[in-house]
């Protein structure tokens, strides 16, 4: 039986170190930013967009998780942890408050 043992998640392209490296890049700035300085993210107005915050948040979650090189074993928290859907949401968070 096959009780005690862990399935492992299959090694693909996105797991490559160069690729981590990315994820780490990408979600570092944006987890200091926010945990620093959020009057950062403000607009012109004085407000933020609680939707767009919790996107690029979920982003930075999936960059660092993907960082530090875990890899989901089931289908469905493989795309939800998707990296390239961390990447675009991150990307996004960067596009809207710097530019």
């Amino acid at each position: 039986m096959d009780a005690g043992l862990v399935k492992s998640a299959p090694i693909t392209s996105w797991s490559k170190m160069p690729w981590r490296l990315l994820s780490w890049l990408l979600a570092t700035p944006l987890a200091l930013i926010l945990l620093l300085h959020p009057a950062a993210i403000l607009g012109e107005d004085g407000s933020y967009s609680h939707s767009l915050v919790m996107l690029v948040m979920y982003g930075t979650s999936i960059g660092f998780t993907h960082a530090v090189g875990y890899r989901p074993v089931k289908p469905i928290f493989r795309y939800l942890m998707y990296p390239l859907l961390g990447w675009v949401l991150m990307l996004w968070g960067y596009v809207d408050w710097f530019r």
